[in-house]
């Protein structure tokens, strides 16, 4: 009875969520981590990027939350050089005078971006819905969500999403998971018109408010997946309409 416990006490504490918080602020740090552990989350803490790459190379992390003006390394510079190596979420904190930060920082990784000053079930929304796709993405790459169509083709671009994988005439395509999930959408249905709205909601799941993240977004899988981006083969804007895969 005992060895069955403790066995189910490991399984729980594997299932639970470690979340980052990089902030120089410390009222807002030691904030923000009252609404995390009040959600069960194990919540680590660091003043600025130097110290948050430290955390992430000695711990198992799931998701950070990471203010973007901080001081040795602010907040794009540390999801830039954990992108070489790491594919959990990155929400980015901004002010609402750092407009140009949000699109920087979805540029170099970040998953999404909420501004300060920011109502605490809004951000554990947004930290819950990040989790539940890397959660999925993390399955598919493990085959435990084997979906009933597994891979789709268009000319030399081929995605599995059994494998979580992305080729462009035969070279792999690193895609974070939330490229992976548009892209994946977009050939599941080559021709279709997609708004960016559609694609937000289909996505992310929730009502689209701000559909700037999808213009970042699409504009990276083109840098990945197109010889000349600016002249793209397979992912096409449709003026005033959106996007799709052109087959």
């Amino acid at each position: 009875m005992e060895e069955r416990e403790r066995h189910e006490n490991v399984t729980d504490m594997e299932q639970v969520n470690h979340v980052l918080v990089v902030e120089d602020d410390k009222e807002i740090l030691e904030g923000i981590g009252i609404y995390l552990r009040s959600q069960g989350y194990v919540v680590f803490f660091a003043e600025n990027g130097v110290k948050g790459l430290e955390i992430i190379e000695r711990e198992t992390i799931h998701l950070a939350i990471v203010d973007v003006m901080m001081p040795l390394m602010d907040g794009i510079t540390m999801t830039m050089r954990l992108r070489e190596h790491y594919d959990f979420p990155v929400i980015m904190l901004t002010a609402k005078s750092e407009e140009i930060d949000k699109i920087t920082g979805l540029n170099v990784g970040a998953d999404d971006y909420i501004t300060k000053p920011f109502a605490p079930m809004e951000l554990l929304a947004r930290v819950g819905s990040q989790l539940r796709r890397y959660k999925k993405y993390l399955q598919v790459l493990e085959g435990q969500n084997k979906p009933s169509e597994k891979s789709y083709a268009v000319g030399g671009l081929e995605l599995s999403e059994e494998l979580a994988s992305v080729t462009v005439d035969g070279t792999p395509v690193k895609l974070t998971p939330l490229e992976f999930k548009i892209l994946a959408l977009l050939m599941k249905y080559p021709n279709r018109v997609f708004s960016a709205e559609e694609l937000y909601e289909r996505v992310w799941n929730e009502k689209a408010i701000n559909t700037d993240t999808i213009m970042v977004h699409i504009r990276k899988i083109r840098e990945k997946i197109e010889i000349d981006p600016k002249n793209p083969k397979y992912l096409k804007v449709v003026w005033g309409v959106g996007y799709k895969i052109e087959k």
